[in-house]
């Protein structure tokens, strides 16, 4: 009896560490509104990096693609489902970068999803923007 006890208290202890490292990799179908460019329609690349991340922290590289604009590279760290990001359009002369913020979800459809704020401190004197994205492929 008491072996079974000890199983299920391992089994238990691992089951609930598993449920702090939620994988977010996936491309999403993104919409954003920008201060200055208003709305747009992007696509959202994010892999974790397993040599960086663990039970509760996770790290990912960031890649954000929106058609007739550009690439923007970037990175993310996560705890759970909240996100710190950083990105970068990859033509420098544009200044277009900057940090986000980003609340991952489980969406009304069964669909993983997030909202990110994003702040860029030198894109055409500063810019701002919302971006609701939803994952439509794991990765």
């Amino acid at each position: 009896m008491k072996f079974f006890q000890i199983l299920f208290f391992m089994l238990l202890v691992g089951g609930l560490k598993t449920l702090h490292a939620q994988d977010l990799s996936g491309k999403y179908d993104c919409i954003g509104q920008d201060l200055h460019e208003g709305e747009f329609k992007g696509m959202v690349t994010i892999q974790i990096q397993p040599d960086y991340s663990n039970e509760q922290y996770q790290s990912y590289s960031f890649e954000l693609s929106v058609p007739d604009f550009g690439v923007y590279l970037g990175f993310m760290a996560a705890e759970g489902m909240i996100a710190g990001i950083y990105f970068a359009l990859e033509d420098e002369t544009t200044q277009d970068y900057g940090v986000a913020t980003a609340k991952f979800f489980v969406n009304d459809n069964g669909e993983l999803a997030f909202k990110k704020f994003y702040y860029e401190p030198n894109y055409k004197g500063g810019n701002t923007g919302i971006e609701e994205c939803v994952r439509v492929k794991k990765i």
